[in-house]
């Protein structure tokens, strides 16, 4: 490890927050843990080498709080700053406000987030690059009366997507021209609301697509490719469950999938850990640049698990200034991993939040069984975040030994005083459309809940 950073600044909070004072701990680096009112009590707070309350529970008083977030990083002198991901992680001006003030930013320069971020941007840089996208707008749609003369001229189903942040929110999928202008307004309410840019642009909406995405890895000048995840098993465009490498994808199409993303990071001289997603047709086998995440994924052990290679250590090492010393033909995919998501919702009421105090937590283990969590018995789950409670990552030889023991480490998992997924994704990972990666983005929405539904009325 270099000497340049010997004290840090974790800028998130819950699992993410654990998973870097973690790698932070194996790399000898002194830790500083900002919280919330609500976070008080937390695991990060009790691991840190020290902690500083920032504001109130509300992420604009405290999380999204970049100015707060500065005065704590002055105050403790840190010489870098984690944004982990969410909150500020993508934030091009909180990027360069960090280093701006001295500090190190363990992330991207302020012009990759900015460049690849911007969802329209990137389609043109990957575009630029040589990388297939799909069709759809050049750039920013101005106005409802633009998108309906694009989409009439790609033809419909369209969608509709937020330019700045992800997640599934201000993103709407058109189906004829009678729907566009509303759908259009409320896209843009809905990102203007959630990221503060409202900006949209449009694409052609593909049916029974997988969602395939590459971690990548670059220091500015050495790219690497992980290898790819799948990440078909969504709800509302929210990933439920990943794995990697693709049940779906050929030795060629791999290679050739991770030289686009290569390609394109290289065009844009990448720094940092980031992930390229795709989009796939199964049926002719083509794929499609989706977008960029400039920032580490809630996603990332599944890579971790194949790899080998620590990617929350590799982006500090990389901010330090120090170079990858790896090449691709270095990198060796070893057997198979697969993570579910455990939220605290009750999926039979349309997976409404269900925050509250968790009476006892225990969690699974044995061989290639990974919990990466950061709650405990008597842990307040708050009400004013994502309702992540941790993440079940499962590593086997084959896939199907991967999902044997995924269901074995759900049937150990222990999360009792709160609602959580655990059943739905037992009963998910259980099911034969899964073991046949029978699965498409809207297979869950479409189809599977459909059939729980109908299951519960028959039981």
């Amino acid at each position: 490890m270099g000497s340049k950073i010997k004290r840090l600044l974790v800028a998130n909070r819950g699992e993410i927050a654990v998973r870097i004072l973690r790698a932070c701990r194996e790399l000898g680096i002194e830790t500083v843990q900002v919280f919330s009112e609500a976070d008080r009590d937390s695991l990060a707070v009790r691991m840190a080498d020290r902690a500083v309350c920032i504001g109130g529970p509300k992420p604009q008083d405290s999380y999204l709080n970049a100015q707060r977030i500065l005065g704590a990083a002055s105050a403790l002198g840190v010489d870098a700053i984690h944004p982990g991901y969410g909150f500020l992680s993508e934030n091009a001006d909180f990027a360069d406000l960090v280093e701006a003030e001295g500090f190190i930013f363990v992330g991207p320069t302020g012009a990759s987030i900015r460049a690849m971020g911007d969802k329209a941007t990137a389609r043109k840089l990957a575009e630029e690059a040589g990388v297939p996208t799909t069709p759809g707008s050049k750039g920013i749609v101005a106005s409802a009366e633009e998108a309906a003369s694009i989409a009439e001229s790609i033809g419909y189903p369209v969608l509709l997507k937020a330019s700045a942040g992800g997640g599934g929110r201000g993103m709407r999928v058109v189906n004829d021209a009678s729907m566009i202008e509303k759908a259009f307004l409320e896209a843009s309410r809905e990102a203007m609301i959630a990221f503060g840019n409202g900006a949209m642009y449009l694409e052609k909406f593909l049916t029974d697509i997988r969602h395939i995405e590459i971690q990548v890895l670059g220091d500015g000048h050495n790219i690497l490719h992980l290898g790819e995840r799948d990440c078909s098993s969504q709800r509302r465009n929210q990933k439920l469950v990943e794995e990697s490498p693709s049940p779906v994808l050929s030795a060629a199409l791999r290679a050739k999938i991770g030289e686009a993303a290569v390609s394109l990071c290289r065009h844009v001289q990448y720094r940092s850990a980031g992930t390229i997603e795709c989009i796939l047709d199964p049926a002719s086998q083509r794929f499609y640049f989706m977008e960029m995440n400039t920032r580490i994924q809630v996603e990332h052990p599944v890579t971790e698990m194949v790899c080998g290679i620590d990617l929350v250590k590799a982006q500090i090492r990389i901010a330090s200034g120090e170079r990858i010393e790896l090449l691709q033909a270095d990198v060796r995919l070893n057997g198979h991993a697969i993570e579910c998501r455990i939220n605290a919702e009750d999926p039979e009421q349309d997976f409404q939040p269900k925050p509250g105090k968790v009476q006892r937590y225990s969690p699974p283990g044995g061989i290639g069984v990974r919990m990466d969590s950061h709650i405990f018995s008597g842990y307040v789950v708050p009400p004013y975040y994502d309702s992540l409670l941790g993440k079940v990552i499962c590593w086997g030889e084959s896939r199907a030994e991967a999902i044997a023991r995924m269901q074995r480490a759900l049937q150990e998992l222990e999360i009792e005083g709160v609602q959580t997924t655990r059943e739905f994704h037992l009963q998910l990972i259980g099911s034969p459309d899964f073991a046949e990666a029978r699965i498409h983005t809207r297979y869950i929405q479409d189809t599977y809940l459909k059939q729980l539904a109908e299951a519960r009325k028959m039981s």
